[in-house]
């Protein structure tokens, strides 16, 4: 079969190898939904993505026999060294097939890039921050994944396990059907905190975008800061989420909560594309451009993909507020099925409990992994 031989991305062909190999590994009637390509070039642009104006990052190839078998990026975040004082190297964008060679080479040549760097520890995958797409799913593979969530083949855990990495944190998505019955306390809890009067919900405004877009990165930096693997979206970064969030927005969808009149804590719904985008296969073509400004027609579920309340306003009844109020959003849309949210930490019980309490089950499981260099 010939030798694993890895090289850097340095040119365009290079560049199409990466974007394109993993339409080799994954069978149409899998549950990988390919991203647009153009969106994922842009992503791993150096020169046009604001991540890269504060990160670097090495793409690397692996090939056997001059046929392209693997990839992955080696990624250096100076943000989230700077704010949490540490000195993490990260792997991302991982994809390979069951080649245990290619896979250990390409882990090796991303760690050595990283330590060489003076990095002490390497995290993934973080595709490239938590600010984006992350996690391994390791539990849910017979589910398509909802937008902005990864699917992978089973056998990627065995690969990133054998080059000698660890769990270290496992992410959970929670799912509620419309048929599911409403979770009574939740409901009951949620109305008595509302009849108090001090807390309110605000849908975003599209005559007010841009104000809207800076409170909603400010709370929810605000919010996560004391999370497990949080950083803080940079000013170019909430200028590109403003510019992505317009594409897919529905108003009703994307809301604040205020206590007093004050913004307290924000909601980030977003309509599930995945099954339009699996359609587009990479390309946005004429149809499923028309399907995409006709979403609401063809939509059947949605993901909550950000939420946070301040701290301080936590145990004054906010979060039961927010999520009578995502309870009541999954019931007042006839056409959606399903209300996803996540991904959740492991180990963040009290939204974990809020959730079930509202009648959804666990449905996927996401890990990250971790390698220490001493």
């Amino acid at each position: 079969m010939g030798d694993i031989e890895i090289f850097p991305v340095e040119t365009r062909q290079d560049m199409r190898k990466f974007v394109n190999l993993p339409w080799s590994i994954y069978p149409l009637n899998s549950n990988w939904v390919p991203p647009l390509k153009s969106d994922f070039r842009k992503l791993l642009n150096a020169k046009k993505h604001p991540f890269w104006e504060f990160s670097k990052r090495e793409l690397f190839i692996a090939e056997r026999g001059g046929r392209p078998v693997g990839r992955i990026a080696a990624i250096i975040d100076e943000n989230y060294n700077d704010y949490h004082k540490e000195k993490m190297g990260i792997w991302g964008f991982f994809e390979c097939f069951n080649d245990p060679d290619a896979s250990k080479a390409l882990f090796a040549s991303a760690e050595e890039w990283v330590r060489s760097r003076g990095m002490e520890f390497i995290r993934g995958p973080l595709n490239p921050s938590t600010n984006y797409e992350v996690g391994l799913l390791v539990e849910g593979f017979e589910h398509l994944p909802t937008i902005m969530m990864p699917w992978n083949h089973p056998y990627y855990s065995a690969l990133v396990q054998n080059s000698g990495y660890m769990k270290e944190k496992d992410l959970f998505t929670f799912r509620v059907y419309q048929t599911d019955p409403a979770g009574p306390r939740i409901e009951r809890l949620g109305k008595r905190v509302l009849s108090k009067g001090h807390v309110t919900i605000r849908n975003i405004s599209r005559k007010t975008y841009g104000s809207d877009i800076k409170l909603l990165a400010r709370l929810y930096n605000q919010a996560w800061a004391e999370n497990w693997g949080f950083v803080p979206m940079s000013d170019g970064e909430i200028e590109d989420l403003a510019v992505n969030l317009k594409r897919v927005l529905e108003q009703d969808l994307v809301f604040f909560t205020l206590y007093d009149g004050e913004p307290v804590g924000v909601v980030m719904v977003l309509p599930d594309m995945n099954p339009l985008l699996k359609q587009a296969n990479g390309m946005m073509g004429l149809i499923t451009g028309i399907k995409f400004l006709l979403r609401r027609k063809f939509t059947v579920g949605f993901r909550a993909a950000m939420g946070g309340v301040k701290k301080e306003f936590k145990r004054l009844g906010v979060p039961l507020v927010v999520f009578h109020h995502l309870d009541t959003l999954l019931r007042g849309h006839k056409q959606i099925q399903f209300l996803e949210c996540g991904w959740n930490l492991e180990d963040n019980r009290d939204i974990n409990e809020l959730e079930i309490e509202m009648g959804a089950k666990k449905y996927s499981t996401y890990r990250i992994y971790r390698k220490s260099f001493s």
